[in-house]
């Protein structure tokens, strides 16, 4: 993989601004562009590209600035995480994923706990991995006096082999509690299979994984004191966080798709030969695709962008954050999950009308942003999310807070 030279950023200070580092994501996407489609056909372990993502600091985005982080809001996340995925879906997905678990812990901890793992976190530039699959219930979390012991296994864990910490989940043995808890990657017990083979997201690192009484002490359980969870309304926003998350690196590969596609049309696209026009640029039906193409994804973009400040402001006062509050940010953030996968399919699906039969190519390397948008999307039926929009419309029902709403 190309690099940048760790000086390129090192001798710059940090971004002080969103743009700063939306312009940083820019630089990272570049780097990350040049050997994309080799890189996805390869299907390695992205330990260079997480290095990249630590070098240029978009890891500690969301970290306090005095521990070295970039003191940065959701809004700026998603627009970096969409940057990155225009280049690389897997890495966009991966990044994403890694502030939604480095946030988990101000979700669903005590201050004290979500201090310090935010303060370590950046210091030591933590990249996170998750082995918290929903739809796995078989993880048992037993009481061992001092310690908790976690055992089971998990059908998919992201950034399995490239993360430093790990986010587990488990049911407390005996009751219908969940504990959450922060561990490292490298811990006792915690076994990743190098099992994931899917046909998109190939570098996400998303396969499964073992845990056999990976030990935990109980001061690491997130938002537990002396045993015994306490719970805010709070907590329950992880879902509609990242699934903002999985909207905005969908738009970010859909854009990525548009742009290479377009280089490709100007650059190596042959008119059809009964068109009438010797450049593919002039031909009306590639004009017309790529205006249709790029006004339905500015759409999607600016919905999703007016929905994270709407998440924000749940952010910056999480314990005045109601059941209604929380309920109509779900219903905001399902029509736009509904949106950008049906704009981020069409677009990786179509832009094969206008670049031609050649674009088909291995060596191109197009066919990569709808195998990425399609692996994930599956992720959760799109129907629900409307269906949550839908009933909100006609009954004011608000989507009860479940592992998908």
């Amino acid at each position: 993989m190309s690099t940048v030279a760790p000086t390129a950023w090192q001798t710059r200070p940090a971004p002080d601004s969103p743009q700063g580092w939306v312009e940083r994501a820019a630089e990272v996407s570049a780097v990350l562009a040049t050997d994309a489609a080799a890189r996805d056909h390869a299907g390695a372990t992205p330990h260079a590209e997480i290095q990249l993502l630590k070098d240029s600091g978009l890891v500690t985005l969301l970290g306090p600035v005095e521990h070295g982080g970039g003191g940065q809001d959701w809004p700026t996340a998603y627009r970096v995480i969409r940057e990155v995925a225009k280049a690389d879906g897997s890495i966009g997905q991966l990044l994403g994923y890694h502030y939604l678990w480095n946030w988990a812990a101000r979700l669903v901890g005590t201050p004290e706990q979500w201090q310090q793992v935010e303060a370590e976190a950046a210091r030591s530039q933590w990249f996170f991995g998750g082995a918290v699959n929903p739809r796995d219930n078989d993880v048992v979390v037993r009481d061992e006096g001092e310690h908790l012991l976690f055992s089971g296994r998990k059908t998919f864990s992201t950034g399995s082999n490239v993360s430093d910490v790990t986010v587990l989940e488990g049911v407390l043995e005996g009751t219908d509690d969940h504990v959450f808890a922060i561990v490292p990657s490298d811990s006792a017990g915690l076994t990743f299979h190098d099992d994931w083979d899917n046909i998109g997201q190939r570098l996400t690192e998303s396969g499964s994984v073992t845990l056999d009484e990976v030990r935990v002490p109980w001061a690491a359980a997130a938002g537990y004191v002396d045993k015994a969870f306490r719970p805010r309304v709070y907590n329950t926003l992880n879902v509609p966080t990242i699934q903002l998350v999985f909207a905005h690196f969908y738009l970010g590969i859909a854009a990525g798709a548009l742009e290479t596609a377009a280089t490709y049309t100007r650059t190596k696209a042959r008119s059809w030969l009964h068109g009438g026009h010797e450049r593919a640029v002039d031909e009306p039906y590639v004009i017309d695709t790529y205006g249709d193409l790029t006004g339905k994804l500015w759409a999607a973009e600016a919905l999703a962008d007016r929905v994270a400040e709407e998440g924000q402001r749940l952010h910056d006062a999480p314990d005045e954050v109601t059941e209604q509050d929380r309920g109509e940010f779900e219903i905001r953030v399902a029509a736009v999950k509904a949106r950008a996968t049906e704009v981020a399919l069409e677009v990786t699906n179509r832009i094969f009308e206008v670049t031609g039969a050649r674009s088909t190519a291995s060596a191109e390397g197009l066919d990569r942003f709808w195998r990425n948008v399609r692996t994930h999307t599956l992720h959760d039926p799109v129907a629900y999310k409307r269906r949550e929009v839908g009933r909100f419309v006609l009954t004011g029902d608000l989507p009860e807070p479940t592992w998908y709403s």
